[in-house]
């Protein structure tokens, strides 16, 4: 990950609520059951030992960049009450992208051909209304917030569907990671978390 901080992740401002959450980010991630109930498993010999929706929300987890194309994953861990995970928000640039989106439009058109579209003004916010990615998490917005709304939403579908009782917090916690070291003591933070749960803020949950 150096390069990557050094070129396009690095933060040098304390988050402000002007900040652009769907440009290019890491994030560590902090999403919690209601009530802090302890839905996904439990720890045995430091080990997390997962319930039938605990593995979904592992393997759910594992599938976010299958429908956010510009998401990268760090580590992440189930806990019995909660989820850590590392989201790194990775878009092309803007050029990259309004090319990658007209030629998805006109399909034949060759890339010189697309590059003069593109350059044309506002071409890509008149085609915008005809792009429509697919995405069965639902709208694909692409900042953290949408990222972690179609997360927790799959998850509860399942359980739903599957008539186990579950129910999230409302709200998730997230935290920009500002550089390399940052990115490497939260990374080994998460991996720990089961052996050091007894010490874990979350511990107290039902």
């Amino acid at each position: 990950m150096s390069e990557k901080f050094k070129s396009r992740y690095r933060i040098k401002s304390a988050r402000l609520q002007s900040w652009d959450y769907g440009g290019n980010a890491a994030y560590f991630v902090t999403i919690c059951t209601k009530n802090r109930n302890h839905y996904f498993g439990e720890i045995t010999d430091k080990k997390m030992q997962l319930s039938k929706i605990g593995v979904i929300a592992h393997q759910n987890w594992l599938t976010i960049p299958d429908h956010f194309p510009f998401v990268k994953l760090g580590n992440h861990i189930i806990m019995p009450n909660h989820v850590h995970g590392i989201v790194i928000i990775d878009n092309p640039p803007i050029e990259a992208q309004n090319i990658a989106e007209v030629q998805n439009i006109l399909g034949t058109q060759n890339i010189v051909e697309t590059q003069n579209i593109v350059e044309t003004q506002n071409i890509a916010s008149l085609l915008q209304s005809e792009i429509t990615p697919k995405n069965k998490f639902g709208p694909q917005y692409k900042n953290l917030a949408s990222i972690i709304r179609g997360y927790k939403s799959s998850v509860k579908t399942f359980a739903a569907i599957n008539q186990i009782d579950f129910t999230w917090q409302s709200r998730y916690h997230d935290h920009i990671i500002r550089n390399e070291i940052s990115f490497k003591n939260i990374s080994k933070y998460i991996l720990n978390n089961p052996v050091n749960w007894k010490e874990d803020t979350f511990f107290g949950g039902v």
